[in-house]
């Protein structure tokens, strides 16, 4: 049994239990490196999508486990903590080994499964263009899983049943630190300030008033937090309203209804 079934059954859904047989689709499936990703980088607009009435799930592609921050296990803590604070459907750990995520086609696989499994409209990862190596390769890794999941000749299977072949209408890179002009804007301005209890849930991670002695790490600097909120703000700007996310398109974007979309 691959490690994405055992994840699957054990991990698969933090608020229902184990997994079905048939699929349990889900409108957005956002992917992150490590556990936090999302939530610092989309999770205004993941609240947003919930708010329209839409499902969404989150994978996340390591424990984070050479952080040096926390531990594997507070981490895990803090990532159910985030999930059901923001509402997501399901939350899963697919454990492919930070710093270790090779383009691999046992980890293709491990992901292929779980879009295979819920079957989202709308697929969410880290930008290619990023700081952080696992970040650039987990965006790689997902970027490719979303195209060979629609081939008829890549088989997965779960729970021994052969899963059907299915290809995400779209992919968002989010933007994580490095500035990036976004190809669209997401406005936020009445999920922003919800979507930061699913950041503070990750709390070993960022700057906590009264801890001293801990390593510096990027994010937990005391200005961080705030940085995030100017570049919200930013972003916000560029649209004329509060708060704003930006993400980048993998393909261009098809208008085939005018007027829905202008």
């Amino acid at each position: 049994m691959l490690k994405v079934e055992q994840d699957f059954l054990s991990n698969r859904n933090i608020l229902r239990g184990q997994l079905k047989q048939s699929p349990e689709t889900v409108y957005a499936l956002a992917f992150g490196a490590h556990p936090d990703d999302v939530e610092l980088s989309c999770g205004a607009t993941l609240l947003k999508i919930r708010s329209e009435g839409q499902t969404v799930a989150v994978c996340d592609l390591t424990r984070g486990e050479m952080g040096t921050l926390g531990t594997p296990e507070t981490r895990k803590s803090e990532a159910e903590t985030a999930a059901q604070l923001m509402g997501y459907e399901s939350r899963m750990t697919l454990d492919l080994g930070d710093s270790k995520l090779f383009n691999s086609e046992e980890n293709l696989a491990e992901i292929i499964k779980v879009i295979r499994q819920f079957r989202p409209h709308v697929v969410f990862a880290n930008s290619p263009d990023e700081r952080h190596p696992d970040h650039i390769k987990g965006s790689r890794l997902v970027t490719d899983a979303c195209y060979y999941a629609g081939l008829q000749q890549f088989k997965t299977t779960i729970n021994g049943n052969a899963q059907e072949p299915y290809r995400p209408k779209h992919l968002l890179y989010y933007i994580q630190f490095k500035h990036l002009e976004p190809d669209i804007i997401v406005d936020i301005s009445e999920t922003f300030e919800a979507s930061r209890k699913g950041v503070l849930a990750f709390s070993t991670q960022f700057y906590r008033s009264g801890i001293t002695e801990t390593p510096t790490t990027m994010i937990n600097r005391p200005e961080f937090l705030t940085g995030l909120e100017a570049r919200a703000r930013y972003f916000g700007e560029q649209i004329g309203v509060h708060y704003g996310e930006g993400f980048k398109l993998s393909n261009i974007l098809g208008v085939k209804l005018f007027t829905e979309t202008f």
